[in-house]
Parts: structure tokens; sequence; C-alpha cells
């Protein structure tokens, strides 16, 4: 009898055991599925690359960029065995046809264009009518502002942001809401084909636009900067101190965005027009000029401009 209780007793530890075993099983594999289900629909990633266009000549590059957040790597494969590794850029077809554009993103994620190349014999002439003026690089939050140089009557801008017409009219004013690679488009009635303009926006706290605020070697440069303004505004040699505040200070880049406050108000433009618009009939006094530095660089890739105007033409607009 007592080896029949001790063998009933093993019997029911064992069963005991399985049981156990098979509730913890349950539990992990139940944990499991809901970890993936999870990671399925919430964590997935998505890629945000784009093409400029679908369909261009053999004479065009087509522009590509990707957005993707915390992307690290890239490959982008044109369909005729050509690839780039690089974020965004450009790239000239040698042949025309259909093909197929795709991008890998940080090794997993994948998203497919179709492009159709056509031949160049299609007149391009009419196109080179229209033109956009204005910065290249711009900041969250802070208006853009960009101008139309042609002989339309309609203009619609749209700046890639709400996938829609944001504006209309030869000047457009715009402030962007995300930082991101964006492609302006321009449609106007006198050409076949929309115009684009690539900018880039950064955010405000970006080390891109750290700025160099006015310390013991910083005064110099913020000097310097100021008096070579102030001499275009007040009348002197353009070309002299234009090259040289360009060649200097913006590495030979004359589209570096330049930000101007003046009685209140605030605009965006590039450094060329900010200095042509200088020569306008003077009485700008230019208060103080600071610049941002590009990561890792001695270049500066934007410009902030403080000036009022004199008393002998209160009733100037400053451009």
């Amino acid at each position: 009898m007592p080896d029949d209780y001790n063998s009933g007793r093993a019997i029911n530890t064992n069963r005991q055991n399985y049981v156990f075993l098979y509730i913890v099983a349950t539990i992990l594999l139940l944990a499991g599925l809901i970890f993936l289900f999870k990671s399925s629909l919430f964590d997935k990633r998505t890629t945000n690359a784009r093409i400029l266009k679908d369909e261009i000549f053999l004479n065009e590059d087509l522009v590509y960029s990707d957005n993707t957040p915390e992307a690290k790597k890239w490959l982008w494969e044109f369909g005729n065995g050509d690839r780039s590794n690089r974020q965004n850029g450009s790239y000239r077809f040698k042949k025309s046809g259909a093909y197929i554009i795709r991008v890998t993103v940080d090794g997993n994620l994948q998203q497919q264009f179709p492009i159709n190349v056509k031949d160049t014999a299609v007149a391009l002439g009419k196109d080179t009518l229209l033109t956009v003026n204005g910065p290249t690089r711009g900041i969250v939050n802070e208006e853009v502002r960009l101008e139309a140089q042609g002989n339309a009557r309609i203009y619609e801008w749209s700046f890639g942001e709400t996938g829609r017409v944001d504006i209309k009219g030869p000047t457009a004013l715009y402030t962007y809401h995300n930082a991101g690679t964006y492609f302006v488009r321009l449609r106007a009635d006198n050409v076949t084909r929309p115009v684009y303009h690539k900018i880039l926006i950064t955010n405000p706290d970006s080390t891109v636009n750290a700025m160099i605020m006015p310390g013991e070697g910083e005064r110099k440069v913020v000097d310097d900067i100021r008096a070579h303004l102030q001499a275009i505004a007040n009348g002197a040699d353009f070309n002299s101190n234009y090259y040289y505040l360009v060649n200097k200070y913006f590495c030979g880049d004359e589209k570096v965005s330049v930000n101007v406050e003046a009685n209140g108000d605030r605009k965006q433009t590039d450094f060329y027009s900010y200095c042509m618009r200088l020569t306008f009939g003077g009485g700008v006094n230019v208060d103080e000029a600071q610049t941002a530095l590009k990561a890792k660089s001695t270049c500066s890739n934007l410009l902030t401009v403080k000036q009022h105007l004199s008393q002998l033409n209160p009733n100037k607009e400053i451009k």
C-alpha cells in the first residue's frame, strides 16, 4: 500500500509539472504573438522617398530623395543596372524607355517608382521662359520667399508639404512645418511643363544652423560682414564688396539663405538677391549681420540681417 501511495503521488506531481510547463509555454506563445501583432500594426517603419518627376527627357536629370526617419543606408537602383548609395541626388539616363526606380532603405525597406524617359527630339525651349529665384535652404517655422521670373499671367506654387497648390501669384511666401528636402513645383500658363526648385528645410536647433554669437573672435566677422553690406547699400562698388563676402564667408555660394528683419517684418531671400536690393535707392542701415556655419565646415550657409531705414527715406520698402 505505501508503494502504491508513493507511486500515485509521483504521477500527480508529474502531471502538475506538465500542466505548469504547458501553461508557461502557452503564455510565452501568446506574448510572442501579441508582440508580432503589435510590431506589424504599430511599429512598422515605412519609407518616405520620392522622385521629382515620373516623366523626363534624355537631357534631363532624374532627381531623387529620401526623408525616412532615422535612416542610415540607401540603395537606389535605376532599372538599367546603375546604382547609387546617396540619400539624395540626380541621375541621367542614356536611353529612352520605361524604367522602375527602386530604393532600399537600411537594407529592408523598399519603395518603387515607375518612370518614362522620352527622346530629346521633343522641343523644350518654351519652358526656359519661366525660372524660380529664391533660397535653397530654410528653417522650420520661418517664412520662405520665392519669386517667379517670366511673362505668365497665372502662377501656381506647390511647396511639396501639403500635396496641393499652396499659393497663386508671381511671389510666394510659405512656412514649412517639417524638416526635409522638398521640391517646390511652379506651374504657369506660358509653359508646357512645371519648373521645380529644390530646397532643404532644417530644424532651428540643428547643428547645421548653429549661430555664431558675437564674441571676441566672432565680433570681427560680424562687423566685417556688416561693413561690406553697408558699403553696398551706400552705393560703393558692388562687385568688390559682394564677391569679397561671397568668397570669404560663403565659399563662393551666391544662393546662401538670408533672413532679413526690418521694422518688425521678417523675410527670406538668397544672398545675391538681397545684395542687389541693397542698391535700390539707398537709405538702408545695416545694424547687425550674423552667420550660421555648416556642420564640420568654415563655410556659412545662413545669414541673418537686422536693418532699418534712415529718416531720409522713411517710406521706402525694405525688400
